[in-house]
């Protein structure tokens, strides 16, 4: 029996849900955007596992276990080092369900020391490019909900402002500005509804593309008066939960 006296541990919590996450294990395309092209996995007990790095250099492996969508194991090595053959060392995921998306857990196993550590920071970096790839996929449709979260304070109709917000936050949402501070959607609605009151004919227009990273969303607007005149500028900083609802908003004015 392959012994691993040595290991590494990491943790990292991810907005997305976990069968998003768990997705990027078990499919080629998905295995592929995180590693590289041409890597493939086999998810299934026996299956290979193929990292190929953008540079050529190579790791494999097979599939130790599978328990979707929580779980799975695979062996890892690479030919070129003479401590760390192809399948000498033993990757462990765990997927577990929190408020903010998915936790990751990851543990890697070694049977040399001096192995392990030269894993630490490559661990770290390819966890960050993981996190980041899954999140675009989660929050693909990022800048239709910053273009449905403008065009629904413009809404006049009361009920169909309600629905529209409803549609695209969460809520307990909070909203900040130079003019606001609110928390929850019982308490948006009425402040949406005074500023159609006191601010007629006003409205906020995308600038530009929007920025994303990990869920936070950057997304700058220009301000209009009724006769689309220009009426001041700024950015709009969106956190989106894992289910893709708006958690919380906060405009900055420049």
């Amino acid at each position: 029996m392959t012994e691993w006296p040595h290991h590494l541990d990491r943790t990292i919590t991810i907005g997305a849900r976990r069968e998003t996450v768990f997705s990027f294990f078990t499919n080629d395309e998905r295995w592929a955007s995180w590693w590289g092209r041409g890597s493939a996995i086999d998810p299934r007990p026996g299956g290979r596992m193929l990292i190929r790095h953008p540079n050529g250099i190579e790791f494999s492996g097979e599939v130790v276990e599978v328990q979707a969508p929580d779980r799975i194991v695979f062996t890892y090595g690479a030919a070129h080092l003479p401590t760390l053959g192809p399948g000498s060392s033993r990757v462990t995921i765990h997927l577990e369900s929190v408020a903010e998306g998915t936790r990751l857990s990851l543990r890697h196993e070694f049977a040399e020391a001096a192995d392990r550590d030269h894993h630490v920071q490559g661990w770290r970096y390819q966890l960050a490019v993981f996190a980041n790839v899954v999140s675009d996929r989660a929050h693909a449709d990022a800048a239709a909900i910053v273009d449905r979260w403008f065009q629904a304070w413009t809404e006049t109709d009361a009920e169909a402002r309600a629905a529209a917000f409803v549609a695209i936050t969460r809520p307990s949402i909070r909203f900040r500005d130079r003019y606001s501070l609110v928390d929850g959607l019982p308490d948006l609605l009425p402040h949406v509804s005074a500023t159609l009151q006191f601010m007629p004919g006003f409205r906020l227009e995308r600038a530009g593309d929007v920025r994303h990273c990990q869920g936070t969303v950057l997304a700058d607007w220009t301000a209009k008066g009724p006769n689309g005149e220009s009426r001041g500028a700024g950015t709009n900083v969106f956190l989106l939960g894992p289910d893709g609802l708006i958690d919380a908003v906060t405009g900055l004015w420049t």
